[in-house]
């Protein structure tokens, strides 16, 4: 049986929310965020895939407070990286969490290989393995956007690895093919990737992640993307993020969540409106993608026992939206 529960709404936005951030030098940052800090030391996961060694950056945080034995992994999302969980890992860590975020092998501060077959099985397998490496044979699995597609991949791959599956508006509710959105090439998504700029992925998350809202603290998530497009490595950060659209778009695992086995439980703020390829779609296609409530509903009546947390007044990203009561949520779902 689901269960829903919904979050309280959050009091009333700061009358400057909807004023323009101000104006900033523009940060240029190495192929993998060399320039940009991360919360905590970060470590490098050295393995041989598809006929290449490659390096996975992740970060692997001890617990603050008594140590409860349980491992929570961090997954990011497509337009995320390991970094953008840091309020979720000081929760974490002093609730007596060991917590792992890895940098998925294309994105932040890991190997952006020009040659490399894609696909969630493949980065679930990198994951495994790293945790494997650190002897971590069981683990809670949170995934948020593209990594919420990710975790489902590594629950019905490793279930006896994982312990719950927690997905925090995971992208892939939909098969977004299916629903009519056109195929677009790898060659036109590095078109289109080397297009991106800061204005246009403020512009793009202000709408679909934020309800058109926007607050100063979300500068620090855009001016880290931003920044690797900048920088020296355009053309490489382009070109795995064109081969991982390709990735999300054709490798749908919405069909496969009745076959999840593993505790699990549903984080979605029900403003968010994010569909890949929705761009392309007909008008009449466009219109019904990206319906986060309709969506979370669906997931969860399909998931085995799956249950429900609804943030009513929160976007894509309740984690950075809202990060105090997100936090307080995931303790209390991991409870």
């Amino acid at each position: 049986m689901t269960r829903i529960r919904l979050a309280p709404f959050a009091l009333a936005l700061a009358v400057c929310a909807w004023l323009p951030p101000p104006a900033q030098a523009e940060s240029r940052f190495g192929p993998r965020l060399e320039g940009f800090d991360y919360p905590h030391p970060v470590s490098m996961f050295a393995f041989d895939s598809q006929r290449q060694p490659l390096e996975m950056a992740y970060l692997d945080i001890s617990p603050a407070m008594p140590a409860n034995g349980r491992t929570v992994v961090l997954l990011h999302g497509k337009n995320f990286c390991a970094a953008t969980w840091e309020s979720a890992i000081a929760a974490l860590s002093a609730a007596g969490y060991r917590v792992i975020a890895p940098d998925q092998v294309g994105f932040c501060k890991s190997d952006k290989p020009v040659r490399y077959q894609y696909s969630f099985a493949q980065l679930a397998a990198n994951t495994h393995a790293l945790l494997a490496s650190l002897g971590i044979e069981r683990a809670t699995i949170v995934g948020h956007s593209m990594g919420g597609m990710l975790a489902a991949r590594f629950a019905l791959q490793y279930p006896a690895r994982t312990q719950r599956l927690v997905l925090v508006n995971p992208i892939g509710l939909e098969d977004w093919k299916a629903e009519g959105v056109p195929w677009r090439s790898i060659d036109a998504w590095y078109a289109r990737e080397l297009q991106t700029s800061a204005d246009s992925i403020r512009d793009y998350q202000r709408q679909v992640y934020y309800g058109g809202d926007w607050t100063p603290a979300y500068e620090r998530w855009v001016d880290m993307l931003a920044g690797m497009y900048a920088g020296p490595g355009r053309e490489a950060v382009a070109w795995s993020q064109a081969l991982t659209s390709d990735m999300v778009f054709n490798q749908p695992v919405v069909h496969e969540f009745g076959d999840i086995r593993v505790p699990t439980t549903l984080f979605i703020g029900q403003r968010d409106r994010t569909a890949i390829g929705k761009d392309l779609a007909p008008k009449a296609v466009a219109a019904r993608l990206g319906d986060y409530p309709a969506l979370g509903q669906r997931a969860a009546a399909t998931i085995p026992d799956a249950e429900l947390v609804a943030f009513d007044d929160l976007g894509h990203s309740p984690q950075v939206e809202a990060p105090e009561r997100f936090n307080a949520a995931l303790l209390e779902a991991l409870r």
